[in-house]
């Protein structure tokens, strides 16, 4: 057994069989650090060859949430210093967000409350992902300057129709019913059951702890919406696409167009290109080298360091960004996030 709070920031214990990881840091809705990275990761190698330990399961301290992505701030300043702190953290999340999506046992992950960015990369690549009535999931990253990733351009490409490029670009939260629609998530179990559901996988294993307590999830709102979705987000650029949604009837579609310009123009566009690469490529590992590409281009980057400090450090919610519109983006301004990392992203084998 491994011992509790090896890290203060991540709880780890075993009862029964299962191992259990708590991400602990409440009063940051359980944010990521390079700490919490790596003890997640050395509590799931030890346990994938031992075999007292026959099922995993993740959930986060407090009442707000799994986790509601890296720490920013501490990203920021890494940036500022030239970055890299943020490549080392990036390099071990996106190696572990790997070994989630094919871990050797039951991975469990309580994804109640708000899971974003690298909150999602630590849960929806498990195999037994828990949604709540309480979810609030998103991948928001455009809203800093920043580009979905921890795999999760893979799971964006791979959603029903054009859903995925949508809550990519708005970067808008989404349900725990259109989580599953999406393939995010693959059971509903009510936020007022999840102590019960937890206590009964430790106490008779996952298949019975699904049997007593998930239940049918309720309609995805996303799902109802797809048509004038799908029909919108197939322009070309994201400049069509605002356009399509400012000229479509539906008044969704219109705060959808007003989310997208509040974002940064250059992370909207490699978004774009981000999700259609993806959904060209085989694996997770294919696309999170890719998204490390991209991770490292932010990085020189005007806006990832201007859409921190106006959300997160000087919070006047009123970025600069580097280009005035979407329009003014240019093809190479998009390939240069491209460009190989040095290093590349590696996977242990």
């Amino acid at each position: 057994m491994l011992p509790v709070a090896e890290n203060e920031d991540v709880l780890v214990t075993v009862e029964n069989g299962v191992g259990l990881v708590t991400l602990n840091r409440p009063k940051a809705i359980n944010s990521l650090t390079h700490g919490m990275v790596t003890a997640l990761a050395n509590a799931l190698h030890s346990w994938a060859s031992d075999d007292t330990v026959h099922t995993v399961l993740l959930d986060g301290a407090g009442e707000r949430g799994l986790c509601a992505g890296g720490d920013v701030v501490a990203l920021y300043h890494s940036a500022k210093a030239g970055g890299a702190d943020a490549r080392r953290f990036w390099f071990k999340e996106y190696q572990l967000n790997a070994y989630i999506g094919h871990y050797p046992k039951p991975y469990v992950a309580l994804m109640d409350g708000i899971v974003m960015g690298g909150g999602v990369g630590v849960s929806a690549h498990g195999d037994v992902r828990v949604v709540t009535d309480k979810t609030k999931m998103a991948m928001p990253e455009v809203g800093i300057g920043f580009i979905p990733d921890v795999g999760g351009t893979y799971l964006l490409s791979r959603a029903p129709g054009l859903l995925g490029y949508h809550a990519a670009l708005t970067g808008a939260p989404f349900s725990g019913a259109d989580a599953i629609a999406m393939g995010f998530a693959d059971h509903f179990v009510p936020h007022d059951r999840l102590a019960d559901f937890r206590a009964a996988v430790i106490a008779d294993g996952v298949d019975a702890a699904l049997a007593a307590h998930a239940v049918e999830p309720p309609p995805s709102e996303l799902l109802t919406q797809q048509e004038w979705i799908d029909e919108c987000y197939a322009g070309e650029t994201v400049a069509e696409i605002v356009a399509a949604l400012r000229g479509h009837d539906a008044g969704p579609a219109d705060k959808a167009a007003d989310l997208i310009e509040s974002r940064s123009p250059i992370a909207l566009a490699v978004a774009l290109e981000s999700i259609r690469r993806a959904s060209r490529l085989d694996t997770l590992e294919d696309v999170l080298r890719d998204e490390y590409r991209v991770s490292c281009a932010s990085l020189r980057s005007h806006d990832f360091v201007e859409g921190i400090r106006a959300q997160l450090v000087d919070k006047d919610r009123n970025p600069t960004w580097s280009h005035n519109s979407v329009a003014d983006v240019t093809k190479a301004d998009v390939d240069e996030y491209f460009a190989p990392a040095d290093p590349e992203l590696t996977f242990p084998q």
